[in-house]
């Protein structure tokens, strides 16, 4: 049985991939943090999100988008250049999916934050491992929180994955060949991964993306 259901080429809305950009930190570059990502083989789950994540016992996740691949640019403008692509399926084998919308004071707000308050002094409730899929947009105070356009999903914990599993790279076209030269000599001296899948600028065409990616 398939785990997520057929996304039709046809269907310019939808994506067989979710991405997760490497952002800018306090003390290092997006770029930096790719390099990290890539060598440690291993994306860690920085903060907490969803409902409760300010609560002691929330898990901390990390996020991924579904966005098609010519709505890249819109991520690499707001989160930067570099990234790492999977299919769906890899994210679903291991726990993550897709997160919920429950609005700010909504029937399904009340409901998730009634849930994660009564289990605030039990880290072994079950809602810990729904929390982190439910978001609550709205505006809170002199902030709002609202990212439905990321088109977000996510996976509890650290994500280790093989070299061999991202669908794709997401790296400025100016570094590609760089890029496939430092590969190759890890791969050749052993020491270090060596990624062989095709790699995207998140501002091409979805023409040259999805050229890439059949190549």
């Amino acid at each position: 049985m398939p785990l997520i259901g057929t996304i039709d080429p046809a269907w310019k809305d939808m994506s067989k991939y979710v991405v997760h950009f490497a952002k800018e930190s306090k003390f290092k570059s997006a770029y930096d943090n790719a390099i990290a990502i890539l060598y440690e083989r291993r994306i860690v789950a920085m903060k907490a999100f969803g409902a409760g994540r300010h609560l002691p016992h929330a898990k901390r996740s990390v996020c991924f988008s579904e966005v098609p691949l010519h709505h890249f640019k819109r991520l690499a403008d707001a989160r930067g250049q570099h990234g790492i692509g999977f299919r769906k399926e890899f994210l679903v084998e291991r726990g993550g999916g897709p997160i919920l919308y429950a609005y700010k004071d909504t029937p399904q707000a009340q409901a998730i934050n009634a849930l994660v308050h009564s289990a605030a002094g039990d880290p072994a409730a079950p809602v810990w491992n729904l929390a982190p899929f439910v978001d609550l947009p709205g505006t809170y105070g002199v902030s709002t929180y609202l990212f439905e356009w990321e088109r977000e999903w996510r996976h509890v914990g650290d994500l280790p994955f093989a070299e061999t599993e991202p669908a794709f790279l997401i790296i400025p076209e100016t570094l590609h060949d760089a890029a496939r030269g430092f590969f190759a000599s890890a791969k050749l001296d052993h020491v270090g991964p060596s990624y062989e899948c095709p790699f995207i600028d998140p501002y091409w065409s979805e023409d040259r993306i999805e050229m890439a990616l059949s190549g």
